[in-house]
Formats: structure tokens, sequence, C-alpha cells
């Protein structure tokens, strides 16, 4: 399956109520955050350890607009915050597709 079609395919999965069986705990909080879901995805990776999910706390805290906490949670990833002409749609989908890859 190319990168396109599982990007496609976890995006046309929002339309359902509940994420897809046998996502890992950092794809659904992406997931709940595709949904529009900001608590729920914050709860899903709040103590999940490593770089990535540092990266999807920090997409989180852009997207709240805490950019001080948000700023704390890339350098944790081990990335530059974007700036702000990196919309947060295109952020997620980069997200995703880089999880997408690694699964």
């Amino acid at each position: 399956m190319s990168d396109d079609t599982s990007l496609a395919s976890f995006h046309d999965s929002l339309q359902q109520p509940f994420p897809p069986g046998g996502l890992s705990p950092l794809l659904t909080a992406l997931w709940w955050a595709g949904k529009g879901e900001w608590v729920t995805a914050h709860d899903q990776i709040a103590a999940l350890p490593g770089a990535n999910a540092a990266w999807i706390h920090a997409y989180l805290h852009r997207w709240e607009g805490d950019l001080s906490n948000a700023a704390y949670w890339y350098r944790n990833a081990g990335r530059s915050m974007p700036d702000n002409e990196l919309g947060l749609d295109t952020e997620w989908q980069a997200i995703v597709q880089e999880l997408l890859k690694a699964s």
C-alpha cells in the first residue's frame, strides 16, 4: 500500500465513530486529533514516552495555541517548532504519514 493510500485510508476512517482496531497508541491519538477531539487526543498521548509521542504532544499544544508548551515538546521531540506558514492540517498529515511508514 502506498503512503498516499495509507493516509487516505486513515483519513477516511475518521468518518467512523471510533478508531479502527489495531492502531498504535500514537496513531490513535492522531485519529482523535483528526476528529477534532483535542482532549481525547491529549489524554491518549500525555503519558507516552518517545520522540514521536513528544512530536504529537507538541502538535496538540500548537493546535491549542499554547506555544510555549508546544516549544517544550518540540524540543523533547528533537524538532523545531514550525512557523505559522505550516498549517496544522499539513503537520497532522506529515505526522500520520511518518507513523504509518514506521508501522
